[in-house]
């Protein structure tokens, strides 16, 4: 089921999808990836778009709107509130401190 999420996290990936390929109900998937992973499978979607759209966040060449609509999310909006969200800083000020030399990998360097 990850190999899946991950080779579809820029498309629609609903939980009756993730249920069906698991075998499992919607509600009992839920649980069990919750508990597996700390994350509910909504969440965990979306850290991985968060982490692909680091990538392209480093191509200058991509507006933050084409990296928006790369990684799957449906407005630019919604993915600089979730990218705050999750890293800390807007897509554009993840890119400037990109550009800065600050390493993101690693926030104690």
């Amino acid at each position: 089921m990850m190999e899946y999420i991950h080779a579809n996290a820029s498309g629609n990936i609903s939980l009756a999808d993730l249920a069906t390929i698991a075998e499992v109900t919607p509600h009992h998937l839920a649980s069990l990836f919750t508990k597996t992973t700390g994350l509910s499978p909504h969440q965990y979607v979306l850290r991985v778009r968060i982490e692909r759209s680091k990538i392209h966040l480093k191509n200058e060449g991509l507006s933050i709107a084409e990296v928006s609509r790369l990684v799957g999310f449906r407005t630019q909006e919604h993915f600089t509130k979730v990218f705050r969200r999750v890293v800390g800083v807007t897509p554009s000020k993840f890119r400037q401190e990109l550009a800065d030399g600050v390493d993101w990998r690693n926030p104690l360097a």
